[in-house]
């Protein structure tokens, strides 16, 4: 893959900034979701930054030293709200 110095990685200080050896990660329950076997349950939590922002740090439960994606507050929302609306939603 071609290296795009287009691309910024805008939450890497928020990334680094985040104590997630003291979040409070809430699992979905299991087997929710199209390949909840195949990938696993993911986990969530509510992560109070040194900025006082509060973001949203999502990962998967099998994978606790793995990726974590981080979300700000606006973009949880957009989410939550395109959820709601049925966005992501699959067309058979």
């Amino acid at each position: 893959m071609k290296n795009d110095s287009s691309v910024v990685d805008d939450k890497f200080g928020v990334r680094e900034g985040l104590d997630l050896s003291s979040a409070r990660w809430r699992r979905l329950p299991s087997g929710v979701g199209a390949g909840a076997e195949k990938y696993g349950t993911v986990e969530y939590a509510f992560v109070t930054h040194s900025d006082s922002v509060t973001y949203v740090a999502l990962r998967q439960a099998a994978g606790r030293g793995g990726t974590v994606l981080v979300f700000t507050p606006s973009e949880w929302d957009a989410f939550l709200l395109g959820a709601r609306a049925g966005e992501f939603d699959r067309s058979y």
